[in-house]
């Protein structure tokens, strides 16, 4: 695989891309950050439009966090998950089980043999998701139900339920609950209000959420699970998708098997480069990413040496408005592939 920077920076990549975002924040689109970096650890950003429309008027500043809704399944539990192989705790193949017991209180449920590796390549036919916060209020009930229902599994579909169970695991081997984990420079469970990108006015919470993470059963769960609960600002997501492109986020035998093919879409824990993707069409065949119902998206291409991130608020101050970001990352994408040079 070809590891070459290109000759393109990222500021001369990133100049039709930032018009791209500026027209949908002219078309109505709250805010956004858009981070290109390469190899060489050069970044491209991009701010414009306002961190919070409502109830008042905050314009986005280039230290504001925002909620990266399931890039926490990437840039969190996924690396976690793969360092308990790393000091030899747990392997891909290791049943639930091993780890979460009192999931076999039921002699006929699938989920104690469900593998790490299913749960992390969302193979293991687990529901995509449920209405966990209206089962309860204490997150501990919670936890012990989702490892008690009665689950059926059903063709491989992405699963939150999955990376919830993932987020169970790191929580019982390291003995302490997941908002206690340190993270890098940039990425906070619990960012001050004030330096945060509004989501959106919860009828459920009854308040416009700022600085509290938006899904509803990361809140229910606890405030963070594994699959959603990260917060970051654009420097920080840049950071962790450089350590990715430069494979320092993990241990080269690590790295390595999360890039290995585990479906036709999926790698483990990232969606690898497909027809229709989010990426766009002109990423190269190596690329991979993932995105973040709040309108987060972060993506690598190793062949041609950057990556890019685009943060959004974009279900502020509701989910049910218009929505431009599948069209805006796959364009957004493709104006930064084109711009790229070989050497």
């Amino acid at each position: 695989m070809s590891k070459a920077s290109g000759s393109a920076t990222p500021a001369k990549m990133g100049a039709v891309a930032a018009s791209l975002v500026q027209s949908a924040i002219d078309g109505g689109l709250p805010g956004a950050a858009l981070g290109i970096v390469n190899r060489a650890g050069e970044k491209f950003t991009f701010y414009s439009g306002d961190a919070q429309v409502f109830p008042e008027s905050r314009p986005l500043k280039a230290n504001y966090y925002f909620d990266l809704a399931s890039l926490t399944k990437v840039l969190f539990t996924l690396p976690q998950v793969m360092r308990l192989l790393e000091e030899g705790l747990a392997d891909l193949e290791d049943p639930l089980r091993r780890f979460l017991p009192e999931a076999s209180w039921l002699q006929d449920s699938p989920l104690p043999r469900l593998t790490l590796r299913q749960l992390l390549s969302h193979q293991s036919g687990l529901p995509a998701w449920e209405p966990i916060y209206t089962w309860g209020a204490d997150a501990a009930t919670l936890k012990a139900r989702l490892l008690q229902q009665r689950w059926r599994l059903g063709e491989p579909v992405y699963s939150d339920i999955g990376f919830m169970l993932l987020g169970m695991v790191l929580e019982r081997l390291r003995d302490r609950p997941l908002s206690r984990f340190e993270l890098p420079a940039g990425l906070s469970f619990a960012p001050d209000a004030k330096l945060s990108v509004a989501t959106e006015n919860c009828p459920w919470r009854g308040r416009v959420l700022v600085g509290e993470v938006h899904d509803c059963n990361a809140f229910a769960l606890g405030g963070v699970a594994g699959h959603a609960g990260l917060f970051g600002t654009l420097e920080g997501v840049l950071d962790r998708a450089l350590a990715w492109l430069n494979e320092t986020e993990l241990a080269p035998a690590s790295h390595a098997a999360v890039l290995e093919p585990q479906s036709p879409e999926r790698l483990l824990g990232w969606v690898r480069r497909h027809h229709g993707w989010s990426g766009g069409g002109l990423t190269s065949a190596g690329s991979y990413g993932h995105t973040g119902f709040t309108g987060t998206g972060v993506w690598v291409d190793p062949e041609r040496g950057y990556a890019w991130a685009l943060l959004t608020n974009r279900v502020h101050p509701s989910r049910h408005g218009k929505n431009p970001i599948p069209e805006l990352r796959r364009s957004v994408a493709n104006a930064i592939a084109a711009s790229w040079r070989p050497q």
